[in-house]
């Protein structure tokens, strides 16, 4: 490799040079692939300057209805494992290793190409086709770590957590494997429609789910009682034939549906939980405290399993019924969700039920930790969807990668701001934090490399007296971010100056 040749910015070395320098008292150039709340929060921090850019994969679908020459399809597992443009033209294959490509065939994207930008809210389209063509300083951030889907595609994110599960008991027992019973039986289909078949007539009568794994806002999905329901993915049609026009059904999960959620005035709900990873090696993730419980618009019932007003939470499903209230927004705060089951059940049994919300992220992010590809110049915000039943047992539904940053009403768009300006305020582009803290807004840290214990100072949360020291895990707690924000600069400055 000659001396002048760029590698991708996570091959770099220690010794990289960086033009630039390190941001210091300089305006941080930014740049965003979306047009909604984090366009606001980037465009109202102070010290910020948009730069122009390319326009995105996903822009440009979406302004001319077609994909671009040599882009990747979303959510598929092949538009992500080495796919890049091809100078040849779409259809052709390039001899040259996908790793070496962006320095030998392809010319990469260099700050004189693309923005001189020292963050980019990227979608992913266009991170799948770009990141194995980039070279990114040493001080450069970017969302999306590159196989994000190993956790946030539906089949993907179970075969993870199954793995994980089997090598926990293989190494420390069945007791401990128990830790990971909050995702429902689930199975991929076609690939595993005969061992679904098996479980299915060992529990007739019951209710399935099914789910696309590669899609998102309820699109795709309903719930069955018959396997005639399921006729695509009968045994022995999806094996391959000699017609090569043949289309092959979409993957899909078949989950077993939980049928006793908790219900709250009768309606069924689920709770987005933020998460923030900053490093996958070691492993760093924060917990945000705000978020909120989407209800369905309609109250449940077993009777009708086709409506979907009843069974799925999803603000794209809901917002279409009828007597759909655009105000309210079907939606709770967490705080608000926390206070009612600590008046309804007691403190100790919400604390147990929140804690078990924790073992959730924790678990599924340990179950890809070996798997994502860990660069320092990447973050990752997951929106996590969670289920209580009757017992108030946390069932994981899914894991978003990009989870909506459109604002339903005031009271969203005040929670996505704070939100996304504190996980600025995380990565800390301006170099004003000392790096040891566990609070910074809404943001706790959760786990560094193993868990972390809250400051006795920090226990909104915790019952009258405890003195003992309890997780930083504060979820649905008060939140007084703008004070802890402003406290927390002055304490950093004083410490840096001393």
């Amino acid at each position: 490799m000659s001396k002048g040749t760029k590698v991708p910015g996570y091959m770099q070395g220690k010794g990289s040079r960086n033009p630039r320098g390190i941001i210091g008292d300089r305006e941080i150039r930014y740049k965003c692939s979306l047009q909604n709340t984090i366009l606001d929060v980037l465009r109202g921090r102070p010290g910020w300057q948009e730069v122009p850019g390319q326009q995105s994969t996903g822009q440009q679908q979406a302004n001319t209805g077609k994909s671009g020459s040599g882009s990747t399809t979303q959510g598929t597992t092949s538009g992500y494992k080495g796919s890049v443009r091809n100078p040849q033209g779409p259809g052709t294959q390039s001899a040259v290793p996908t790793r070496l490509q962006g320095f030998q065939s392809i010319p990469p994207i260099t700050r004189n190409s693309d923005g001189d930008w020292d963050f980019y809210w990227c979608d992913r389209e266009w991170l799948a086709q770009n990141y194995d063509t980039m070279f990114l300083y040493e001080h450069q951030k970017i969302l999306h770590f590159r196989n994000h889907y190993e956790l946030t595609r539906k089949n993907l994110m179970v075969k993870n957590l199954k793995r994980l599960k089997k090598q926990t008991e293989r190494e420390l027992g069945k007791a401990e494997g128990q830790s990971f019973e909050f995702f429902p039986t689930t199975y991929e289909l076609p690939s595993e429609y005969h061992i679904f078949v098996e479980e299915f007539k060992k529990n007739p009568g019951i209710i399935w789910i099914m789910k696309p794994a590669a899609r998102a806002q309820g699109r795709g999905i309903f719930l069955f009682r018959r396997l005639k329901d399921i006729t695509d993915w009968k045994k022995g049609e999806y094996q391959p034939l000699s017609d090569p026009n043949r289309e092959v059904p979409e993957t899909y999960v078949v989950q077993r549906y939980i049928e006793n959620p908790y219900l709250i005035g009768g309606r069924k709900f689920d709770v987005r939980v933020y998460v923030l990873v900053v490093s996958y090696n070691p492993l760093k993730v924060w917990l945000y405290r705000s978020g909120f419980a989407r209800f369905s618009n309609t109250r449940f019932s077993l009777d009708s399993i086709e409506d979907t007003y009843v069974h799925l939470t999803n603000v794209a499903i809901q917002k279409n019924a009828p007597d759909y209230d655009p105000d309210k927004g079907c939606k709770w705060s967490t705080q608000q969700l926390r206070k009612y089951l600590s008046a309804k059940h007691g403190v100790e049994a919400v604390k147990k039920a929140f804690k078990g919300i924790d073992n959730i992220i924790i678990k599924s992010l340990q179950s890809v930790q070996k798997i994502i590809i860990n660069d320092k110049h990447c973050f990752e915000m997951y929106g996590y969807d969670v289920l209580f039943d009757s017992d108030l047992k946390p069932w994981l539904i899914e894991i978003n990668a990009s989870p909506s940053l459109t604002a339903s009403g005031k009271e969203d768009y005040d929670l996505k701001f704070g939100l996304l300006n504190d996980l600025l305020n995380v990565l800390d582009l301006e170099n004003r934090l000392t790096g040891k803290e566990k609070r910074v807004g809404g943001w706790d840290l959760l786990w560094e490399d193993g868990p972390i214990l809250a400051d006795d100072g920090n226990m909104e949360c915790a019952p009258n007296g405890t003195t003992a020291s309890i997780p930083n895990s504060f979820l649905g707690c008060h939140n007084e971010r703008k004070r802890q924000l402003r406290e927390l600069y002055t304490a950093a400055q004083s410490i840096k100056k001393s």
